[in-house]
C-alpha cells in the first residue's frame, strides 16, 4: 500500500532514548527540559529569535485570531486546510474570502482590497503546499487600512523566502508539527511573532493566562506541548535534512516524468527556497482526477484531494463564489510523497496516470 505521505518514525532507540531523560526528569508536561531544548534547536535551524512549540497546529491561530482579530472579519483564503476557515468561525470572527492566484494556489493579494469593510480587522493567508504568499503586498496593504496579518504556515517549515524564514512574516505566523509533516512531534505545532510585547502575550495565553504561578495577564487556553511530544521532535530533529533530501528527490523525479501537457503543476514563487512538502497536480476535469484516483486506488495507491472542497462551500459559511478555487479544488490531488518512497514506485504511480488518458 502507498498512501499520499507516510510519518517518518526515527530509530526507535533514538525516542528510547528522548524518552529515559523524561523518566530520569519525572517530568511529563508544563514546559519540561525537552520542550525548552527543543525549540532552542528549531530556533537555531530555522533562524528565527523567537517560537513557541504546542500541542497542535491549530490552537495557535486560534490564540492569534483571539488576540488580534477582535472579533471582526478577517480576508482569508479559500484554498486551505479547513482548520484555517474552522478557526475563524471558533472564534466568533467572520471569514470573507478572496480567490486565488491559479499558479501559486495562494490567496490573489490584487483581490484583497476589493474586500476590505469597515469590519474588517485582520488578514489570515494560508501558504499553501509551503509555497509563500506575496508578503510585500499583503502587509503593504494590512499597514494602509491597519490590519494585523496572520500567516498559516502549517505546510511551511524551513521554507525561506527573500533570504528570511516563512515564519519571520506577518505580526503572528503558525506551523504543524502533525505526524503528516515533514518535521512532526506526533501532534503539535508552533507560533512565531517577531514582535517582543505580541511575543509575550502569545505565550501567556497558551498557558491559562499564568504570569507566574498565582498571577495572570488575561484569559488564555491550554496549549502547551507535552514531554512526550517533545521526545519525538528531539528524535526526529537530527533526520530533519535527510528527510528534506528524500523529499526533494521524489519531486525530481515526478518533475522530470509527469506529462505536464496534461497536467498543471503549482508555480513556486520566486526567491523561495522550498520544502517540498506536497506534490500536487492539477487535472483538466474532475472527471479524470477521478479516473486517475480510481484506477490508482484498485493498485492500492492513495493520493488525495487536498484541499477540498474549496472552503467557501462549507456549510457553516455563507461565502461568495470563488470561481479559481472551486475550479482548482474540484482538479486538485496530492501525489504521493514521502521519505523513502521508491523510485519503482514512482514510475508506478505515472504509468497509472497515463493510462487514464
Amino acid at each position: 500500500m502507498i498512501n499520499v505521505t507516510k510519518t517518518f518514525f526515527p530509530p526507535i532507540e533514538e525516542y528510547t532514548r528522548q524518552l529515559e531523560r523524561i523518566w530520569t526528569n519525572q517530568w511529563l508536561t508544563n514546559r519540561g527540559e525537552l520542550v525548552l531544548e527543543l525549540e532552542e534547536k528549531l530556533k537555531e535551524y530555522l533562524s528565527i529569535s523567537n517560537i513557541i512549540i504546542t500541542n497542535n497546529g491549530t490552537v495557535p491561530l486560534q490564540i492569534a485570531l483571539k488576540l488580534l482579530a477582535n472579533g471582526g472579519e478577517v480576508i482569508t483564503t479559500p484554498l486551505s486546510y479547513v482548520a484555517t476557515t474552522a478557526a475563524i468561525v471558533w472564534e466568533t470572527c467572520a471569514p470573507v474570502f478572496v480567490d486565488i492566484h491559479p499558479e501559486y494556489l495562494t490567496m490573489d493579494e490584487t483581490k484583497i482590497e476589493a474586500a476590505i469593510t469597515d469590519k474588517t480587522t485582520a488578514i489570515l493567508a494560508t501558504h499553501v503546499f509551503g509555497n509563500p504568499c506575496n508578503t510585500d503586498v499583503i502587509e503593504e496593504i494590512a499597514k494602509k487600512h491597519n490590519l494585523k496579518v496572520i500567516y498559516d504556515a502549517a505546510h511551511a517549515f524551513g521554507v525561506t523566502y527573500n533570504n528570511k524564514s516563512i515564519f519571520e512574516y506577518g505580526d503572528v505566523s503558525t506551523c504543524s508539527f502533525h505526524a503528516t509533516k515533514l518535521f512532526h512531534t506526533g501532534e503539535g505545532g508552533a507560533m512565531f511573532a517577531t514582535d517582543k510585547a505580541l511575543q509575550h502575550k502569545l505565550f501567556y495565553s497558551h498557558n491559562f493566562g499564568h504570569n507566574g504561578p498565582y498571577s495572570f495577564h488575561g484569559v488564555g487556553i491550554n496549549a502547551k506541548i507535552s514531554e512526550l511530544q517533545a521526545a519525538m521532535g528531539l528524535a526526529v530533529f537530527p533526520h530533519i535534512d535527510k528527510i528534506i533530501e528524500s523529499r526533494k528527490t521524489v519531486c525530481s523525479f515526478y518533475d522530470k516524468n509527469l506529462d505536464f501537457l496534461k497536467i498543471q503543476k503549482i508555480k513556486i514563487r520566486k526567491n523561495t527556497q522550498w520544502n517540498y512538502s506536497y506534490y500536487p497536480v492539477i487535472f483538466e476535469s474532475e472527471e479524470i482526477l477521478l479516473q486517475v484516483q480510481k484506477i490508482l486506488n484498485k493498485s492500492q495507491i492513495f493520493p488525495r484531494r487536498y484541499f477540498y472542497p474549496s472552503l467557501n462551500t462549507m456549510d457553516y459559511i455563507s461565502g461568495n463564489s470563488m470561481p479559481i478555487s472551486e475550479s482548482v479544488a474540484s482538479r486538485i490531488l496530492c501525489l504521493p510523497l514521502y521519505c523513502g518512497l521508491k523510485e519503482e514506485e514512482q514510475k508506478g504511480i505515472i504509468d497509472l496516470i497515463k493510462s487514464a488518458y
